[in-house]
């Protein structure tokens, strides 16, 4: 609803509760209320109109007016407000979840402003060193193995090989 469109200000039906007046400021309900006029302040009110106003076609004379319009023309108006203020809500709460999303999606973790370049690097080459380590001992248990192997092969063909010279000469001396 636009502002040009909202009713005049002045005392309407209470949305809340019917038995009282609310005082409507002209864009807004506010927390004055107050109870319902007399039938003296009526009767004050439809003579005031009667000398002020013309009475239109579809209003009848005695018919309850509050502030120059009809009860019919009141709860219209309510309604009329109360849509406008629920979509107003609607429209609050969409703009909310949408600044809460982008504020989620754009939230980077406390931890990352308290470690410092050096200490990732530290981190780093502390898992290059323990990587490398482990490399290390592999290749070492691999190379020690075929060390023993080598020279366990090297026994084997000293011994052989010496065996069989010995059993030479000593058939050359028989």
């Amino acid at each position: 609803m636009r502002i040009i469109d909202a009713p005049r200000e002045g005392w309407y039906p209470d949305p809340d509760g019917r038995e009282r007046l609310r005082w409507w400021d002209g864009l807004d309900w506010t927390d004055i209320r107050r109870a319902p006029p007399s039938t003296a302040e009526l009767t004050r009110a439809e003579a005031d109109m009667v000398h002020h106003a013309p009475i239109s076609q579809g209003q009848q004379v005695g018919q309850q007016q509050y502030g120059g319009y009809s009860r019919q023309d009141t709860q219209e108006i309510i309604a009329e407000v109360r849509t406008v203020a629920r979509q107003e809500l609607d429209r609050a709460a969409n703009e909310f979840s949408q600044r809460a999303n982008i504020a989620v999606r754009s939230f980077t973790p406390l931890i990352t402003e308290y470690t410092s370049t050096m200490l990732r690097w530290v981190k780093v080459a502390l898992a290059l060193a323990t990587l490398l380590f482990i490399v290390w001992l592999t290749f070492q248990a691999i190379a020690s193995q075929s060390l023993f192997d080598w020279i366990g092969d090297r026994i084997d063909n000293l011994t052989e090989e010496t065996l069989g010279t010995e059993l030479r000469r000593g058939r050359e001396q028989l």
